[in-house]
């Protein structure tokens, strides 16, 4: 926590701003919040101790305490992390100011000192613009760096509101931000979502709703933001309800963001890429034939899974075991609907005994029709086994059926990762059978041992104690109640499972049809946030947002665009543009908003160590990354990435390796375009002087 100085102020860059005409009011509210956070800290740390000490209990009560306990935590990390600059800004409107801030904040009295920005009450500090007030006479945001306000600026919407405020220099303390320098992860900016923004993170969670925009529009900041804003005001996305997934194009840039929803006080959405959601997502690699990664890119191909596990779950077409056909096919439905093909087994069983009796070869009969499967081996038969794959895929031709078969079937692409999502889901675990079994022979020995114990208290009774002990004694489902689960086999749970109630999908324009269905599978709401760029898929995407995912599942499609980059220099963007509408004429290139002064450089790959030591040199912050095929050794404030691995990212200086090379067509013209709109000041493009 920052010390509370004697002004929270610190204008020495602004001494206009520091009159005290102009911040006397502010000056008195955060002394009234100083207080204030004393004390709540002191009861949060009072109620987190209290619920420590208490008993965990079972079941849903000791879920319930833990929910508890990591709430308070959070609460506590929040107000210890920011202390006064939990206040974004004041806006005036009819009546006192009202502060909005990153938490909801009363003093003793009750009086409200801050309201949480997610709240209905704050949404005219984001949204209200000169064309729609929104009622407000004015509005004030402040800039902190190290727990002081070393800047702030007004803007004014009405003659009155010029009364009491600088009104100075409007949007440029904004704009002035865009610029600054970068780190490794993404940069706080709450306090300066845009109205255009505002309004997506606020809209209604019901359906699919697509943020478009160019790059640097903000759609990543709009994806957290509406994360954080649909936990607070949709009581349905909690986790008693599912939670919220987060799904991003890589590793980077889950680092690079992994900040942002911890700082917005929501600790418990769990993020991954698709890699994650598949075990063998780790040591996949991209799939090299582009026919190969077509086939099977294509919803169809995942659902084969569905025949494929079907062809296992055949009754005998004739008497087996001493069992009739009928009464096989009659066993064999009573499979629950929707349960697991290993989960069901067990049922499936009991029905067929309970027909069969005790023939000796009808365990063994039951094995080879009803088999426990694993998916790797399921998925991997599709491809070694062309008659299998023909069955399960009959619009394959042949020549797309040889295409498909490889010689090591578990040499698992990326391709591969939706199908054995399918084959995992349609499945279940292999030791869910195997796991019940153990958690049931468990059960019975503690019932047998439990049944001990209270026949030899009941026979030690010599008469009633009058206090109806022996009544309790007798109950015939005491027994089940004395047992302790805690001590009974139990599966690790698999956090990115499902069901989600809200799914969030960045870079959402490179998802095949294939990889759509792991994500619906996780969310049977069909409730998503879904942001991309038509203009940076890879591999093309020249249908409607609305015909991609009608196509994939999804229905109650709504469609928001963002067209004003505020990432991008204009410099940068008037050399990346005509790369991209080379190839795709009507792609969306948002409008830069900002200028850097700074022109795009052009050199040979020879001078990049030069480059990097001199901005090493003239920039003590900031980070650089090198796009493309270089020797450059990564530091803290150096990176080097693939055009691919860029995806999402922002940088101070970006420096291109010959980006001629990086091939043609769609593919190679949306790997430069992606790379040179990382930029937020400088860009340099090195090309091979011997090419």
């Amino acid at each position: 926590m920052s010390p509370v100085t004697a002004s929270v102020f610190d204008l020495r860059a602004h001494p206009a701003k520091a009159d005290p005409a102009l911040i006397a009011a502010d000056e008195q509210h955060f002394a009234a919040m100083a207080a204030s956070l004393e004390r709540t800290m002191a009861e949060l740390g009072e109620r987190l101790e209290t619920v420590r000490k208490a008993p965990a209990g079972k079941g849903r009560q000791a879920v319930d305490r833990d929910q508890e306990v990591r709430r308070l935590e959070g609460r506590l990390r929040t107000l210890r992390r920011f202390s006064l600059d939990l206040c974004l800004g004041r806006m005036v409107g009819e009546g006192e100011p009202v502060y909005v801030g990153r938490l909801g904040l009363t003093d003793d009295a009750g009086r409200r000192l801050l309201v949480d920005w997610r709240s209905p009450a704050a949404e005219p500090f984001f949204g209200a613009t000169h064309a729609n007030p929104m009622g407000l006479v004015s509005r004030r945001r402040y800039r902190w760096s190290q727990g002081r306000i070393t800047d702030y600026w007004d803007e004014v919407f009405t003659p009155e509101g010029l009364e009491g405020n600088a009104a100075l220099d409007d949007q440029s303390a904004f704009i002035a931000s865009l610029g600054s320098n970068r780190s490794a992860r993404m940069r706080d900016v709450l306090g300066t979502i845009q109205a255009d923004q505002d309004a997506i993170i606020r809209a209604s969670s019901g359906g699919a709703l697509v943020v478009d925009g160019g790059p640097g529009t903000g759609k990543t900041v709009v994806a957290l933001h509406r994360t954080a804003y649909l936990l607070y005001s949709d009581p349905r996305l909690g986790q008693r309800h599912g939670g919220v997934l987060v799904v991003g194009p890589h590793q980077p840039y889950l680092n690079y963001i992994a900040d942002v929803l911890p700082s917005l006080g929501e600790e418990d959405v769990q993020t991954c890429t698709l890699r994650d959601l598949v075990t063998e997502g780790a040591a996949a690699r991209p799939e090299k034939d582009p026919e190969v990664a077509r086939l099977k890119s294509s919803a169809g191909m995942v659902k084969a899974i569905e025949a494929a596990v079907k062809f296992y779950e055949e009754p005998p077409a004739k008497a087996t075991a001493g069992v009739a056909a009928a009464d096989w096919a009659e066993a064999f439905d009573s499979a629950g609907l929707g349960v697991p093909h290993n989960e069901a087994r067990e049922q499936v069983w009991e029905e067929l005994a309970a027909i069969g009796g005790h023939h000796p070869d009808l365990r063994t009969a039951f094995n080879r029709a009803w088999p426990l499967l694993e998916p790797d081996d399921l998925v991997a038969d599709l491809w070694t086994v062309p008659a299998y794959l023909r069955r399960c895929a009959p619009w394959l031709t042949l020549d797309e059926v040889r295409t498909l078969q490889r010689a090591d079937a578990k040499a698992w692409t990326m391709s591969d990762l939706p199908l054995l999502d399918a084959a995992r889901q349609r499945l279940g675990d292999p030791e869910a059978a195997r796991l019940q079994q153990r958690r049931d022979a468990a059960t019975a020995a503690q019932r047998r041992g439990m049944s001990q114990v209270l026949d030899d208290l009941i026979a030690s009774a010599v008469h009633d104690d009058g206090e109806g002990l022996m009544k309790m004694l007798v109950q015939p489902d005491l027994r089940d109640v004395l047992v302790d689960e805690a001590v009974l086999p139990s599966a690790d749970a698999d956090r990115l499972a499902g069901p989600f109630a809200h799914v969030v999908v960045d870079e959402a324009q490179e998802l095949t049809d294939a990889e759509w269905q792991m994500l619906l599978l996780r969310c049977p709401s069909r409730s998503f946030t879904i942001v991309g760029d038509r203009a940076q898929a890879r591999h093309g995407f020249t249908e409607s947002w609305r015909e991609r995912l009608e196509r994939v599942g999804l229905e109650r499609i709504s469609l928001s665009s963002l067209t004003i980059n505020y990432r991008t220099p204009a410099e940068v963007m008037a050399e990346a543009e005509p790369v991209i509408r080379a190839v795709l004429p009507d792609a969306n290139v948002p409008t830069s908003i900002r200028s850097s002064g700074i022109p795009v450089r052009h050199g040979s790959v020879a001078e990049l160590g030069t480059i990097l030591a001199d901005w090493r040199d003239t920039h003590a912050e900031g980070v650089a990354c090198v796009i493309g095929d270089a020797a450059v050794e990564e530091t803290d404030r150096i990176r080097r990435l693939t055009p691919e691995l860029a995806k999402g990212l922002e940088f101070d200086l970006v420096v291109l390796i010959d980006p001629a090379s990086w091939g043609g067509g769609i593919e190679g013209a949306v790997d430069r375009y992606v790379a040179m709109t990382r930029a937020t000041q400088q860009m340099v493009i090195l090309q091979d002087s011997k090419a």
